[in-house]
């Protein structure tokens, strides 16, 4: 199996084991920071404003929430505002047009948000994927820790520290991490029912097996994870996504069959595509390889 299969799978993967836990809200953030995201994602534009004309008005928005900041540096609004405003002026960028700068711009909002609102991990996990784009891997990585110092389950901060992992070529080490949250929740779902779930981290933890190309291990992972809860879609859809990775459609049907049936309505129609896109060939980019893209919570 090539290299660009077992990211693709690792891709698809992430995104159905933790979408049902990133909200719509934030798709468009994540969206933004990151210009390699497909392009139906990206926020739809007011087709009677001009491109110019956009940009001026998300100017002006930005001004006047920084003049706001100047006067109250913890303001929520207004840097709840200058985010989005500078996530807008961002996102009428093409991919190569971004700079540092542009990035940078984002993460000092981020970076005060996250700390005003600890409870919320949404602002934290965009802070470190905000730094991770500009190339701050190790300021991308302690704020993941952060968030999971207090939240060793949280979704969102475990699968942007598996990714980062991954991207550096420390499988070993996103293993590690997900042995770890697994270890502990027991306890933790004692102490705050819930607080883990682990038929997710599972799936997490079967996508980096099979990232290392051990596909044994990867649908024994999926398959613990079935056993643990089997009306839940995701363990399923996973095992039948790298048995169609492998040539293996006969058994690959029934899964998704299975899985279209276990998962919520919002889901189903992205569960079928994914059953009938082709293949990615060997020198398909991850980024170019057709991918569900489900963006609904349950």
């Amino acid at each position: 199996m090539s290299e660009s299969r077992n990211r693709w799978i690792v891709r698809v993967v992430l995104a159905f084991a933790v979408v049902a836990f990133i909200g719509v809200s934030i798709i468009p953030i994540i969206t933004a920071i990151n210009p390699e995201s497909s392009p139906q994602n990206q926020p739809t534009a007011d087709p009677k404003i001009s491109s110019s004309e956009q940009k001026s008005k998300l100017e002006d928005q930005v001004r006047g929430y920084e003049l706001v900041l100047q006067k109250d540096t913890e303001n929520q609004t207004a840097l709840k505002g200058l985010l989005q405003a500078r996530l807008g002026l961002l996102s009428q960028k093409s991919r190569g047009e971004v700079k540092p700068a542009d990035i940078q711009a984002v993460i000092e909002p981020l970076e005060k948000l996250a700390k005003l609102n600890p409870q919320q991990s949404e602002y934290g996990v965009l802070l470190a994927q905000a730094k991770q784009q500009i190339g701050d891997k190790e300021g991308a990585a302690q704020t993941y820790r952060t968030i999971l110092a207090t939240k060793p389950g949280d979704l969102k901060a475990l699968q942007g520290m598996v990714n980062l992992q991954l991207s550096e070529k420390r499988p070993e080490a996103a293993i590690g991490l997900l042995e770890e949250s697994l270890a502990a929740a027991t306890q933790a779902n004692t102490i705050q029912p819930g607080s883990v779930d682990v038929v997710a981290v599972k799936v997490l933890l079967g996508s980096v097996y099979a990232f290392q190309k051990n596909d044994d291990k990867a649908i024994s992972t999926y398959d613990e994870a079935i056993k643990k809860d089997a009306q839940d879609f995701r363990p399923v859809l996973a095992k039948a996504m790298l048995f169609k990775q492998q040539g293996k459609l006969d058994e690959a049907k029934p899964l998704f069959d299975s899985a279209t049936a276990l998962a919520p309505a919002q889901y189903k129609d992205e569960i079928n595509k994914a059953a009938a896109v082709s293949e990615p060939t060997p020198t398909s980019s991850p980024t170019e390889s057709p991918t569900p893209s489900p963006t609904a919570t349950p």
